[in-house]
């Protein structure tokens, strides 16, 4: 009940525990899919789940049906047109990174974008080849036929020409990757990406940005540099560049200087003023039709041995089927291509998704990319993901569907058609100083570093790990140590939590680490820890020993001392030297009574006290008799807090309930609160409960507990009440008068030196 005109509420419930809130508030019983439920309803088929099935293997279906002709299609022309122009170059360019002739490029930047229009989910994203995965068939390709030396004994490259062996290579290799996304997509794994976290892409595509920058390198200063791959490449390929430095083409650095500084500062005219300018100026197109024509009419290739992209073929070849034996080479490395391809478009996906409200399909996507890789491998195209320049020249310039892509494709098509020839007097050198340029967004996220180290040191060493491993080890062996350290780290934060120990705020229901506050309220012999994680396997006895570090002591070594003392007692009383009177234990024996060092027998110091056949109950906090001594217990009641706790396993369920048991048996009253319904319905099911460990200890909540133990054991809380009354008084006493007293002590000297430490202290 809320209180007019104050932010406060009141509430007046009874108190509950579990089992007093079942019996009052009936429960509705739900019943819980077996496995073979879920199997039936998997292969069960009706005409309504057929049409969803058909519309969802075919998303064009359903937007096709609202695509709203007037107010769209223009926006789409527009965009296609303006995105195929950039396919064209960055196809030509990406090319490169794959150590393919040039004009291979162009087949990627159309075979895939027409499968995508008909089994894509995303309405934005352009695809077609992307830096990252194009490094990584590079290093395939190089390591299968190199520039210098034999390629690997492949009989199918018996007769092959150096490029044409590598074309083989690629579209092979972007085969099986498309394999495998379709065996993700329809096995329903798209969740997969889940475990790319935003950190680890961040790191992986600036290494690659990296390993990009240092590939282009040689085409940037004209130099001849051979194709390396594996650990520790991009050393050995700054060494060969730094070796040929004094070879350096000065006409290639001056037109990648001009190139790189025009597009840069157009660049980033376009982002400053992108809500001002209609489209977004192509300086990249520009620049390579200027560079082509001033290439031609000044003959580069023979005047100054500038390597242009030469020769492209017109149309497009007939269909190939991939090579086994490839496939078997590049297994390992063409996983990592499926899941990185993916990854990447799904995260460009699904910031457009958000921004223009509509939803994309993981498992959907997993399955467009892999039929398109399938299908452009046949026409010697290489694997495909999606540009985040490119996607964002297709958004900005007004696309709202793939029609846009799919007019992107038509353009492409039409260069490799009719009017490619005109692109062969471009230099190469133009090629890399444009994909130099577009490394600016992955490069500048070194930038999160400091942010990442203020603000979580974990994924900073996650980010820092892989992007040094991708850039030292090489992309593949960087990403499966990038996704080892982001493991171990998620291990380790759920192993070992940060455990604490509550306390109530006074005057309300809230309980906080008691380390944070100062205003709290601690009833005396009571406890409450919290685990804020799962309790499994791995983190059980950390768990255990921060809760004895809690309660301050071992409650299993004390258990052992009672027994212990328990059996010296039964054994003084049978031979006489202990007397029970009204008194209690009288000590009849003349000479000192030594302890008993009998250690026989451990498992029976294990058992619960058991007090049937002496003549009183002991007090253990009490004087015992013959000198014996055992740990004293302050607690008398202890609060586990498991609301954050959301799954136990089997060894968990083990180590807890001993846990609790040994809790027990030193008569300290534990109660859980909090507990997940289905993490309770789970203890039933396991047979957790026994005379000793009872359904009774569980309540709603914390302070249901709390009400509970104050109800149960009023004295310790008066006792506690009064003693934090006259510490209050005594402390404000002090604190007024701390200088006078000090002062007097001085002035007449100090007789009780006692006094001053205390006086000091406070």
């Amino acid at each position: 009940m809320m209180r007019p005109g104050v932010k406060q509420y009141v509430v007046a419930r009874p108190l509950y525990s579990e089992d007093s809130f079942a019996e009052d508030h009936e429960k509705i019983y739900r019943h819980h899919k077996t496995m073979l439920d879920h199997v039936k309803q998997y292969f069960t088929c009706d005409s309504k789940r057929a049409k969803n099935a058909a519309l969802s293997l075919l998303p064009v279906i359903s937007w096709m049906k609202i695509y709203r002709i007037k107010e769209w299609l223009l926006s789409d022309i527009v965009s296609g047109v303006s995105t195929g122009l950039v396919a064209v170059l960055q196809g030509l360019a990406y090319c490169l990174l794959a150590s393919l002739p040039a004009w291979y490029g162009l087949f990627s930047a159309f075979f895939p974008v027409i499968t995508y229009f008909f089994l894509g989910t995303s309405r934005h994203i352009s695809v077609g080849p992307f830096p990252v995965l194009c490094l990584m068939i590079g290093s395939v390709v190089t390591r299968l036929v190199p520039d210098e030396g034999q390629p690997l004994n492949i009989t199918a490259f018996e007769g092959l020409s150096i490029d044409e062996r590598r074309v083989l290579v690629a579209y092979s290799v972007t085969f099986l990757t498309g394999i495998m996304q379709l065996a993700m997509g329809m096995l329903q794994v798209g969740f997969v990406v889940m475990y790319l976290s935003d950190t680890l892409v961040s790191g992986f595509t600036t290494a690659a940005a990296i390993h990009i920058l240092v590939s282009q390198l040689k085409f940037v200063l004209g130099l001849q540099v051979p194709g390396i791959s594996g650990p520790l490449s991009i050393i050995y390929t700054l060494e060969i560049i730094f070796n040929k430095i004094t070879s350096t083409n000065v006409c290639d650095v001056v037109i990648s200087l001009v190139i790189m500084g025009v597009v840069f500062i157009v660049k980033e005219i376009n982002d400053r003023f992108k809500s001002k300018l209609p489209v977004p100026i192509p300086i990249e197109v520009i620049m390579t039709v200027i560079a082509c024509g001033v290439s031609f009419a000044f003959d580069f290739k023979t005047r100054y041995g500038i390597d242009t992209v030469g020769h492209i073929p017109k149309g497009y070849e007939s269909p190939v089927a991939p090579n086994i034996h490839i496939l078997q080479e590049t297994a390992v490395e063409a996983f990592p291509m499926a899941i990185v391809g993916f990854a990447v478009a799904f995260s460009v996906a699904k910031v457009y998704s958000v921004k223009h409200d509509y939803t994309i399909d993981g498992n959907q996507e997993l399955i467009a990319f892999g039929v398109s890789n399938i299908f452009g491998a046949s026409f010697k195209s290489f694997a495909a993901s999606t540009s985040l320049s490119r996607s964002a020249v297709q958004e900005s310039t007004g696309g709202k569907t793939q029609v846009a892509g799919l007019l992107s494709a038509i353009i492409v098509m039409i260069v490799t058609l009719a009017i490619g020839f005109l692109l062969e007097p471009l230099p190469k050198s133009v090629l890399g100083a444009v994909v130099i340029v577009n490394l600016k967004g992955m490069l500048m996220q070194f930038s999160e570093v400091p942010y990442l180290w203020r603000r979580d040191k974990p994924d900073c060493m996650v980010w820092l790990g892989t992007c040094f491993a991708s850039i030292i080890l090489g992309l593949d062996l960087g990403l499966a140590v990038g996704l080892g350290m982001e493991l171990i780290s998620v291990v380790i934060r759920a192993q070992f939590p940060r455990c604490s120990v509550l306390a109530n705020i006074r005057g309300t229901d809230i309980y906080k680490d008691r380390k944070d506050y100062t205003d709290i309220y601690e009833p005396e012999g009571v406890k409450i820890f919290r685990i804020p994680s799962p309790i499994f396997f791995a983190n059980i006895e950390f768990f255990r020993s921060k809760l004895v570090e809690a309660v301050g002591f071992n409650p299993l070594r004390v258990l052992r001392k009672r027994n212990k003392a328990l059996r010296m007692i039964r054994k003084l009383l049978k031979k006489g030297d202990l007397q029970w009177t009204s008194k209690g234990f009288l000590n009849t024996s003349c000479g000192p009574i030594q302890e008993s060092e009998d250690e026989s027998n451990m498992e029976e110091l294990d058992l619960p006290t058991d007090f049937k056949d002496l003549p009183v109950r002991i007090d253990w906090n009490a004087e015992l008799p013959a000198n014996i001594v055992v740990p004293s217990v302050d607690l008398h009641s202890l609060i586990l807090d498991f609301a954050a706790v959301s799954f136990l396993d089997i060894s968990a369920l083990k180590g807890l309930k001993t846990a609790l048991k040994e809790l027990i048996r030193v008569e300290i009253d534990v109660y859980i609160v909090a507990c997940d319904p289905y993490i309770l319905e789970k203890l039933y099911h396991c047979c957790f409960f026994d005379d000793e460990v009872q359904p009774s200890m569980f309540f709603l909540t914390l302070h249901d507990a709390m009400l509970h133990i104050l109800e149960k054991h009023p004295e310790s809380t008066e006792k506690k009440s009064n003693y934090e009354k006259v510490k209050k008084t005594i402390m404000h006493y002090i604190c007024k008068n701390q200088m006078q007293l000090i002062f007097q002590c001085f002035k007449y000297g100090i007789q009780n030196t006692s006094l001053f430490m205390l006086l000091c202290r406070f």
